[in-house]
């Protein structure tokens, strides 16, 4: 060791790796859901777009931007419990398991339920935003769609076809 610092093993990398991952999208969520991204604002963007590259006008535009939204939390909720499973699966190695365990799953599809509610819960301070049940919901279907996709995936395949969870 040079300069009096630790070197951390390339286990201790992939683990700090996958915890940066899940944290950045935590953050993500957080900027998404302050007021610089409501439906207001994302509908002034989108509108101008949208009329331009499909003539839609306003009334089909807010079905439209509804679901665009609602996509948008389906992924970005999937996406959260993704990578909560592979922190997680780095954080608890477990020998008997190097691939997939209820644990690690059960773990990431409920931080993920608890990131959804936080998020939801702080939308009720933010006068142009509404926190909605419903919305909760969704993003906890996404989580465990992620979870089940991820045991699928994990059980199913081949090892080598799996090497995106390392």
């Amino acid at each position: 060791m040079r300069g009096g610092g630790s070197v951390l093993t390339p286990d201790q990398k992939q683990l700090v790796k996958t915890w940066i991952a899940a944290l950045l999208w935590i953050a993500l969520i957080a900027i998404e859901s302050t007021d610089w991204l409501s439906s207001e604002h994302t509908s002034r963007f989108l509108y101008p777009l949208l009329h331009f590259l499909m003539g839609l006008d306003l009334a089909r535009f807010e079905v439209v931007h509804h679901y665009i939204r609602k996509c948008g939390h389906f992924v970005g909720y999937f996406t959260l419990s993704f990578f909560l499973f592979r922190a997680w699966r780095a954080t608890l190695r477990l020998p008997w398991a190097p691939r997939w365990t209820l644990r690690w799953a059960t773990i990431a599809f409920f931080m993920s339920v608890l990131v959804a509610s936080l998020d939801e819960w702080h939308q009720t301070f933010i006068p142009s935003r509404t926190g909605a049940f419903s919305d909760v919901v969704l993003d906890s279907f996404a989580a465990l769609t992620a979870q089940l996709l991820i045991f699928l995936f994990l059980t199913l395949k081949p090892r080598r076809m799996s090497a995106a969870f390392d």
